[in-house]
């Protein structure tokens, strides 16, 4: 009874202390952002305030590192802002074309990347929209806005680093080796079922190869933490990989080929070894043995068309702001493109732009009651703090939810209230300007989802069947590609699966079998390679080569006739020679297997 209360997290009013922590730092370095603002007279105090929402992650080294690289891409979009109105300002319409075309790239770009790097990549889209369209009349501002906002980003990240040194927000680091800890005790128990012959557990796989590759982004936040950091993040990394290759040794444990098996044990050994040493690693902040990459899948063809339809909602939204001729609709516009770009690092942007639209009025009312009921003409910023508390509080412990849907409007209703407030310095309190922004963010949001309605994003459907056909191709040009580690071709075919279950693949049987087929040969013939690459410049040279026209050609016959001869070469197992044979036998009954020639013990 004591160890399980000993589990149980602390609680305040049946929330866990470490989201009050969370939610008061956010509320502490909102008010610290907009007290600094107010101090320096900076033009847009609201833009630290909403840096403190855009930073509001749980651990240090994750704030740190979506700070800087919403610093960088702050720059590449005052830039672009610039470039973009100095080329285009005699003509608004130009102006409007050339930001949708830069939306399109800077979201063909998001997809391409992931983490915080996909969230540079939007921002870096939607700054010239705060920037450039909202002074589209007033060309010659566009630098001095820009500098306005760096200014306001920099006091914003400056205090949240401040008040989380203050405040000791946790590290990354200690919940990432006890997730990675974890993990490797599943897996093992994976592995462990597999050599007792028992039925291949899919969902186990699938669930513990989705959780890995989940963590690769956090692995690199932890590089900021300490001084230590880099190491670490290497280990994890390493650890992340050898996981992923540990679990694929398991499933194809799972394979019943007697010849094989001695092999397939040692080499699960050696997998599990691997990831014991990169966790010592991390936990030690030892440089690993191997620094292995973690590299992400990337489908340019979704990547492409996901940014040529990023752009056509821009202008659709544009084209119909020009033809209704509202007032002051170039700031609506820009919330347009916020919430496009948003969107586009969230796996369906059409549901994201609904949770804005059903977030916004909630907002909006929130806000009218801060503004005209709590605070009501008070201009004392003492008051504006303990204003501010209540909401700001309740959205971040909202954004702690583990459920998807609470999550997803606490972080929307970080922003969308200080949005409508619009803090100054003094206060000002016109409620026909705030029902103006308040109506101009609704309309955007309904404008962008009826724009995706019109042309939707690219379906779950289309995105199972390009990633299976890039699986399928890859697996055909597999001899052809450059000799990487087996262990990192593996983590990035692992990246590649979890983006088809994200797309809904687990529903579709037959694709995802096809799917891990792909994977199982992909990784048993890149594993087959390396061993065949210990014969270059020796006596089994000319076998070697023979080895690969066979794999090449699939030719599962002439690959068991080689085993066959190179077993007869040297009897033990244990030797390179009986390595490679072992694995040679292995690949012709997985090439098999995926090429539905029947169970290995058919194939004579």
């Amino acid at each position: 009874m004591f160890a399980t209360t000993a589990e149980q997290p602390f609680t305040v009013a049946k929330i866990p202390i470490a989201s009050w922590s969370f939610a008061i730092r956010i509320w502490l370095a909102t008010v610290l952002a907009l007290f600094i603002s107010f101090w320096l007279q900076l033009e847009s105090p609201t833009t630290a305030a909403l840096t403190i929402g855009v930073l509001a992650e749980s651990t240090r080294g994750q704030a740190l590192d979506k700070a800087g690289f919403r610093l960088l891409a702050t720059v590449v979009g005052v830039v672009a802002s610039i470039a973009i109105t100095g080329f285009f300002s005699q003509a608004r319409d130009l102006v409007l074309a050339a930001f949708a075309v830069w939306l399109g790239i800077c979201v063909f770009a998001a997809k391409l990347l992931d983490g915080y790097r996909a969230y540079a990549a939007v921002l870096s889209g939607y700054t010239v929209a705060l920037i450039a369209t909202q002074q589209i009349d007033n060309p010659q501002r566009v630098f001095e806005f820009g500098m306005a906002r760096g200014a306001a980003i920099t006091v914003g990240i400056l205090s949240m680093l401040v008040v989380n040194s203050l405040m000791f927000a946790p590290d990354r680091q200690p919940r990432l080796l006890t997730q990675l800890t974890a993990i490797h005790r599943r897996v093992r128990d994976y592995a462990s079922a597999a050599c007792r012959g028992e039925p291949d557990n899919l969902t186990t796989f699938l669930t513990l190869l989705q959780e890995i590759v989940a963590l690769r982004p956090d692995i690199a936040s932890v590089a900021l933490e300490s001084s230590s950091g880099s190491v670490r993040s290497t280990a994890a990394r390493s650890a992340a990989v050898a996981l992923v290759s540990e679990l694929q040794a398991g499933r194809t444990k799972s394979d019943p080929a007697s010849g094989a098996s001695a092999w397939a044990a040692r080499e699960l050994l050696r997998r599990d070894e691997e990831v014991r040493q990169d966790l010592s690693d991390l936990r030690s902040a030892r440089w690993p043995l191997r620094g292995w990459r973690a590299p992400l899948h990337r489908s340019w063809k979704t990547a492409a068309e996901s940014g040529v339809r990023a752009a056509a909602w821009f202008a659709i939204a544009s084209m119909f702001y020009i033809w209704a001729g509202w007032p002051a609709a170039s700031i609506s516009l820009s919330f347009v493109a916020l919430i496009a770009a948003l969107g586009a690092t969230t796996p369906n942007p059409r549901a994201f732009t609904a949770i804005a639209l059903v977030a916004a009025p909630i907002a909006a009312v929130l806000t009218g009651i801060l503004e005209f009921v709590v605070l009501n003409g008070a201009d004392a910023f003492p008051l504006l703090a303990i204003g501010l508390g209540p909401f700001v509080v309740g959205s971040a412990l909202l954004a702690t939810s583990k459920n998807l849907l609470w999550s997803s409007l606490g972080r929307v209703n970080l922003s969308f209230p200080l949005l409508m407030l619009a803090p100054s310095n003094p206060q000002t309190y016109n409620p026909q300007a705030f029902l103006f922004t308040c109506l101009f963010i609704i309309a955007a949001a309904a404008l962008l989802f009826a724009a995706q309605t019109l042309i939707p994003p690219v379906s779950d459907e289309k995105r199972r069947m390009r990633l299976l056909a890039e699986a399928r191709g890859g697996l055909q040009e597999l001899d052809q590609t450059n000799r990487e580690a087996p262990e990192e071709a593996m983590f990035r075919d692992a990246s590649r699966i979890g983006k088809f279950l994200a797309a809904g693949g687990a529903q579709d049987s037959r694709a995802l079998a096809d799917m891990l087929s792909c994977f199982d040969q992909s990784a048993i013939l890149r594993i087959c390679d390396a061993k065949l690459m210990q014969f270059t410049d020796g006596s089994l040279e000319a076998l070697a080569d023979e080895a690969r026209e066979a794999i090449a050609k699939r030719d599962t016959f002439t690959l068991r006739a080689i085993a066959h001869r190179l077993s007869e070469r040297t009897p033990q197992q244990d030797s390179i020679e009986g390595d490679a044979a072992a694995c040679l036998t292995m690949t012709s009954n997985v090439v098999a297997r995926g090429s539905g020639v029947g169970s290995p013990g058919e194939a004579h």
